[in-house]
């Protein structure tokens, strides 16, 4: 493990927070600006972030009744904030369920060469029938499917960047980013991932992720200090621990219900309709994670949430506030940097990728406040030390990925 940490931000419209759009002094239509992510990334590299990410979902998702989405391309944004920018990292959301890697391997690999080598590629694999519709299909394909399937794009695409020989990338190739907390997800990622973003909750069960695929990459014979693991972090920052718990709540005042209940019934896969508010979610209705479809990460932190504290629906929807599933940490920039470094040295992780409750300010807060404090601490650069997006996360170049799963036809989503 590095003895510093590595945070991205992660621009997520107006906020992870399901009423962050509605947050006094918050433009809620900022995310269809460029310079909302322009000014976001710069105050970012002036605080020596690893990167910016940028999540995506193929399809025009229907809670757009109820809360402003992200409206922009990623590989877009971050050409235009690449040319504003000279050193911060910039990583993209691109499904390999619904995009060819031919066009996957040229799109991000001439903009790692023009960028300096400073682009990564966030593999998902697309769920929901909303996206399935968008493209054509009747529903969504099988999970194994789409991960066998994401197994051959990663392989061909990360094959076609090593044979360049003109638009060369000055960090070798992008950076493989992955997240997945299903038994697929994670042989894929101890595979192919560099940088590895998880949603857990607990510490304990954090340490034990990070450590089965450092294990899982050692035994498809790679270097685990190759790996790096960054959980998700929602943050709320006050000034005293009161000022946060109040902005905390105000969030949770704003979030719209229509919206909180139609996430939750999505990432569930069940229908909420005629449950109320005081009632638990009856466990029968519940799977297990690995017979869900959709989000097996976001289901699995739901579930354990649901097993273990039996909240009524009510109390479910404030915890999650309709961010998605991410642990959420309220307090002083103090506190929050206390919990920074708690599960750093447990080992539960390489460093964060931040999600801040309301953009832009609360980034600003994270970056003015919290930032200093960990370097205080010795915990985070001051400076970059390189130019490349590998070079501000501490990796070097594995060797090309052959024969992930069985190799086949490359199949198409359907």
């Amino acid at each position: 493990m590095s003895d510093r940490l590595h945070i991205n931000v992660n621009i997520l419209n107006a906020g992870v927070f399901g009423g962050s759009w509605r947050f006094p002094g918050t433009d809620g239509l900022a995310s269809y600006d460029i310079e909302h992510y322009t000014s976001i990334a710069r105050k970012a590299e002036a605080a020596t972030l690893d990167a910016v990410f940028l999540a995506d979902g193929p399809s025009l998702d229907p809670s757009i009744e109820h809360r402003t989405g992200n409206n922009l391309e990623p590989t877009t944004v971050l050409a235009r904030i690449a040319a504003r920018t000279e050193r911060i990292g910039l990583i993209a959301t691109l499904s390999s369920s619904y995009n060819d890697p031919v066009e996957i391997a040229r799109r991000l690999g001439d903009l790692d060469h023009l960028s300096g080598g400073r682009f990564g590629w966030n593999v998902v694999t697309t769920a929901g029938p909303v996206a399935a519709r968008n493209f054509g299909r009747d529903a969504e394909p099988d999970h194994a499917l789409r991960y066998r399937r994401a197994a051959e794009v990663v392989e061909r695409v990360v094959a076609s960047w090593a044979g360049r020989t003109e638009f060369l990338s000055p960090q070798g190739r992008p950076v493989v980013v992955q997240a997945g907390g299903s038994t697929d997800g994670k042989r894929l990622a101890s595979r192919v991932g560099e940088v590895i973003f998880s949603a857990e909750q607990d510490l304990g069960k954090a340490r034990a992720f990070r450590t089965e695929l450092r294990e899982g990459a050692r035994k498809f014979g790679r270097d685990p200090d190759e790996i790096v693991v960054l959980p998700g972090l929602s943050t709320v920052l006050g000034s005293t621990e009161a000022e946060a718990a109040r902005r905390r709540e105000l969030l949770d005042e704003l979030l719209p219900d229509a919206y909180a209940r139609a996430r939750l019934a999505g990432q569930l896969g069940i229908s909420l309709d005629g449950l109320a508010d005081d009632e638990p979610i009856p466990a029968e209705l519940l799977p297990e994670p690995d017979d869900a479809g959709g989000s097996q990460t976001f289901y699995r932190v739901v579930k354990d949430i649901i097993d273990r504290e039996s909240p009524t629906l009510r109390q479910l929807l404030k915890k999650l506030s309709g961010g998605g599933g991410h642990r959420i940490v309220v307090g002083t920039p103090e506190r929050i940097a206390d919990d920074i470094e708690r599960w750093f040295r447990a080992g539960a992780a390489d460093g964060f990728n931040v999600m801040p409750d309301v953009l832009p300010s609360g980034f600003d807060d994270f970056a003015d406040h919290v930032i200093p404090e960990l370097r205080r601490r010795g915990l985070f650069r001051t400076d970059y030390d390189g130019t490349t997006l590998r070079e501000h996360l501490g990796l070097g170049l594995p060797e090309v990925p052959v024969g992930v799963w069985d190799r086949g036809p490359l199949e198409a989503a359907r």
